[in-house]
């Protein structure tokens, strides 16, 4: 099956083992702005939730082609492997498709279940800044 797959407005589905990646839109909205006014995702997200407004400029495509917002799954879906699988299937199209040769991350420390799964896709932890946790991958 092909990593990804184009759509009239040049966005791509990206596809993983269990996973669909999706451009996000501004039909995405509403539930993005519910996501970021989440106490546990408010937690590991800066610790302040953020404006629907907010949520608008920067993940329904406004900032396209520059930078590209997907949808991946819900937050009672966490536990599954499907973070893991969902990173492989951006790490194939960014490597693959658009001949990328390194990625960077910076989750919180203390959000233990996305390192783990950050690592679970690949990525390693490497110098940052003090205190900070910066994990990378690099292709091959």
């Amino acid at each position: 099956m092909p990593h990804g797959r184009k759509a009239s407005d040049g966005s791509t589905t990206l596809h993983g083992t269990l996973t669909r990646l999706v451009p996000t839109t501004e039909a995405d909205l509403d539930l993005l702005a519910g996501w970021f006014a989440s106490p546990d995702f408010v937690r590991y997200w800066g610790g302040v939730p953020l404006s629907r407004t907010e949520v608008a400029a920067k993940y329904v495509g406004r900032r396209r082609p520059r930078v590209r917002s997907y949808l991946v799954l819900q937050p009672d879906a966490q536990g599954r492997g499907l973070g893991p699988d969902a990173t492989r299937a951006l790490l194939a199209h960014l490597g693959g498709e658009l001949g990328w040769r390194r990625v960077t991350v910076d989750p919180v420390r203390e959000n233990v279940r996305a390192v783990r799964a950050w690592e679970k896709a690949g990525f390693w932890q490497v110098p940052g800044e003090p205190g900070d946790l910066l994990m990378e991958f690099r292709f091959p």
